[in-house]
């Protein structure tokens, strides 16, 4: 199982991603956790990856391509792998099917997630963070026992700078920006799915296992 699941900030697409890499026994891979594990265990490209972050300035996607390069060259990839919100451009996408291309692999399927604005912003807002481990909470949907710390370490929760309103919209606007012609350019090459992400988890966990199911691990 190879593909990649696309999305908006807040569409419950790493969720899923973790429930069907926990299924399937294949690998998560996130640019996010990717970044964050180069430049705690000091590779050359997290050294690089450091450097720009410290700035304030995005990664280029020369380094973000070779961190999944190297990612997927892990043994743990054997069995397949979901990339979980990556690509978000053209230009990404069309490095990463060079990268599979030279490791003789090729996508599954791309899994669009959608879910509407104003829910997005709904689900964002109202989530909560333990800045210690990482742990992810929501006021509304999954509150912590206690409402105000984290159930696994006990840390107060905190409401990421990126959750406000304004912020959301402004990482939704760049988001469909730099994302339609993603979109499309998978759909040409037949490889793109839409999935209704708005239900409950389970709901979407069900239509998506079912999206999935010609391509999951004997």
């Amino acid at each position: 199982m190879r593909v990649v699941f696309l999305g908006a900030p807040g569409v419950g697409k790493g969720t899923q991603a973790d429930r069907i890499a926990a299924q399937h026994k294949v690998v998560k891979i996130s640019t996010g956790d990717v970044l964050r594990e180069a430049v705690r265990n000091q590779t050359a490209l997290g050294r690089e990856a450091k450097g720009f972050m410290d700035q304030g300035k995005l990664v280029p996607d020369s380094v973000v391509i070779g961190l999944v390069r190297d990612k997927l060259g892990e043994p743990g990839c054997e069995n397949g792998f979901i990339l979980d919100g990556f690509p978000r451009t053209v230009p990404q996408a069309e490095e990463l099917g060079k990268v599979l291309t030279s490791k003789q692999l090729k996508l599954d399927r791309v899994v669009n997630f959608q879910v509407s604005r104003e829910a997005i912003i709904n689900r964002l807002s109202g989530r909560r963070s333990c800045p210690k481990c990482q742990a992810t909470f929501h006021v509304n949907f999954a509150p912590s026992k206690t409402g105000s710390t984290c159930d696994r370490c006990g840390e107060t929760l905190v409401r990421r700078s990126d959750d406000q309103r304004g912020a959301i919209e402004t990482r939704l606007k760049v988001y469909e920006e730099q994302t339609a012609p993603l979109i499309q350019y998978y759909r040409e090459r037949k490889l793109l799915s839409e999935l209704d992400g708005s239900g409950a988890v389970e709901e979407v966990f069900e239509k998506l296992s079912h999206t999935l199911a010609p391509y999951k691990v004997a």
